[in-house]
């Protein structure tokens, strides 16, 4: 068939395209009454945990103190508990290897009672720490393929949550993913290592100032995520976005972005009916979206949350990109998060409004109203500009 027939035939389908999902109702269901519905949040394991057990998990989320094993497998039965109240068969380890993508590995609750029945089980142990065969992720080269066992490990600062299927629900579990001998094999790992040492760090600074209550000093941060939105239609007949996720050749439209009369035009009800979708699912998982509409390119949009702890913000982003994705499908469109799909035309940025700060301190990088004469602003201020020219390469990796 030949490329203008393909388009042809792709016009037409958009053309009669009819949404397949059921209209939403934020009349009847309160986007507050779901907010973090799926999440085994602080407010959750207060409700679920003894009052010792709760306070010992709230100290190492708040403090970054290490969590007393003992404590694993009452936390283990209360979320297993409250996966299955919520349909969930099986968990998962999530984590992030060096391919760019989410990984995971499922794993069923229920083990048999030895009478031909099943019982549903979770250990601490299994909430600690799982080992995926890491065999088949990409290392750097720094193990043999006979040495490369890897290992998941709990981060308890990032809540587990459900991951809603039309045929069920799965526990997952924010994990880092590390080789047997320490390296780190994941994307998590290294933002939780460089989390301990701007606390140790930032501590020696506040100190020069008085302050010597200890209180952890984290980053927060906000990803602001542009994507593209195209029928599916056309999609599937450019081979160079399904498997590059970006056009390699073409000619460039009669109209482009020159007017910039896209940029926060009315968004298309088709558009904005993805985005409601989107953020309805966003609200379950505790994800705190804030901001949408038109971006500057033809078909371009953004979506942005509100800051959060920076570990939290990372693997929030990640479910917001599979999210994006996932839901576009059902309005029979594709959803493109490569950073330049397009020639002649805006790519799409992921900006980062970052901040650090305690609770005792609070925002390290507000100026307050006399800037010039707050030295521990400019401080923390010149020390970020710093670290940013010094490590710029690594910072654009």
């Amino acid at each position: 068939m030949s490329g203008s027939a393909t388009r042809l035939q792709a016009i037409a389908a958009v053309t009669n395209y009819k949404p397949i999902s059921a209209p939403l109702n934020f009349a009847q269901t309160k986007p507050g009454e779901i907010f973090g519905s799926n999440v085994f949040c602080a407010k959750e394991m207060k409700k679920r945990l003894p009052k010792d057990i709760y306070a010992s998990v709230k100290r190492t989320i708040d403090t970054g103190v290490k969590l007393d094993p003992s404590v694993a497998n009452v936390i283990a039965a209360a979320m297993r508990d409250w996966a299955i109240e919520k349909g969930a068969t099986h968990y998962a380890h999530v984590f992030f290897p060096l391919t760019g993508l989410t990984a995971e590995k499922h794993d069923c609750f229920l083990q048999p009672d030895g009478q031909g029945g099943a019982i549903a089980e979770f250990t601490g142990e299994s909430l600690i720490q799982g080992e995926p065969d890491a065999s088949s992720f990409p290392s750097g080269g720094i193990r043999a393929t006979f040495e490369a066992r890897g290992y998941t490990a709990w981060d308890v600062t990032s809540p587990a949550y459900i991951l809603e299927n039309p045929n069920g629900t799965t526990l997952c579990i924010p994990t880092a993913f590390v080789s047997w001998t320490g390296e780190a094999l994941d994307k998590k790992t290294p933002v939780l290592r460089s989390m301990q040492a701007l606390n140790v760090q930032a501590q020696r600074i506040l100190k020069l100032f008085g302050h010597t209550d200890g209180a952890m000093v984290s980053s927060t941060a906000g990803p602001e995520q542009e994507y593209f939105l195209i029928d599916r239609n056309f999609f599937f007949a450019r081979p160079d976005l399904i498997n590059a996720g970006r056009t390699l050749f073409g000619n460039k439209p009669p109209k482009g972005q020159e007017f910039e009369d896209h940029y926060f035009g009315a968004i298309p009800e088709r558009v904005l009916a993805f985005m409601l979708e989107s953020e309805r699912e966003l609200f379950k998982l505790g994800i705190p979206v804030k901001t949408r509409h038109n971006e500057v390119a033809p078909a371009q949009y953004e979506i942005a949350p509100s800051f959060e702890f920076g570990n939290v913000a990372t693997d929030h982003q990640q479910l917001i990109m599979i999210t994006l994705k996932r839901v576009a499908e059902k309005y029979g469109m594709a959803c493109l998060l490569h950073e330049k799909p397009f020639a002649g035309i805006n790519g799409s940025g992921k900006h980062v409004n970052y901040s650090l700060g305690s609770a005792s301190q609070g925002n390290l990088l507000d100026p307050g109203d006399t800037p010039h004469a707050n030295a521990q602003f400019l401080v923390f201020c010149a020390a970020i500009i710093r670290a940013v020219d010094k490590h710029a390469k690594l910072l654009r990796a």
